[in-house]
């Protein structure tokens, strides 16, 4: 198994964050927080990049509510400028990562959605009598983060970039 390494300077080059500000700002363009980024777009990406490269970066507290549609679910978001950093490291990992996973995962995949997972769905119902829907209660808050960054390490050997 190949073990990616020095992806670091790629997270944090300009236009990578610059991309990652983008995509970041998808659906949120209008809020205070992005409009107020976005006003200094280019210092605040230099100023972020600056504490990327130094070590000094902190993230910032989230936010937590409750949305009750489709289900009640307590929902934990970071502050705008994190998400630029989330976005700059999925830039750079996700192709990385993604050659792990099995085809039939759909979600927050590059040419993949929810439209081609009801047409696999619907493929696997015509063949099989048989279909299990269901939902892990809670999986997200239940990861274990010391398996997965163990995961992690296994297909990415940049410490900066862990």
């Amino acid at each position: 198994m190949k073990r990616h390494g020095n992806l670091f300077p790629a997270v944090i080059a300009f236009d990578n964050l610059l991309l990652a500000a983008q995509k970041a700002q998808k659906s949120k363009r209008y809020r205070a927080n992005v409009l107020e980024f976005n006003h200094n777009l280019e210092s605040e990406i230099l100023q972020l990049q600056s504490e990327l490269r130094n070590g000094t970066y902190q993230p910032g507290k989230y936010r937590s509510f409750r949305i009750e549609q489709p289900k009640s679910r307590l929902i934990s978001a970071a502050p705008y400028r994190d998400r630029v950093v989330h976005h700059a490291l999925c830039n750079i990992m996700s192709p990385i990562l993604d050659r792990s996973l099995i085809y039939e995962t759909y979600a927050n995949r590059i040419a993949k959605g929810s439209h081609q997972a009801l047409q696999q769905f619907t493929t696997f119902i015509r063949h099989s009598p048989y279909i299990l829907q269901c939902d892990i209660k809670k999986f997200f808050p239940s990861i274990d983060h010391t398996i997965l960054k163990q995961l992690l390490r296994h297909k990415i050997k940049c410490p900066d970039a862990l």
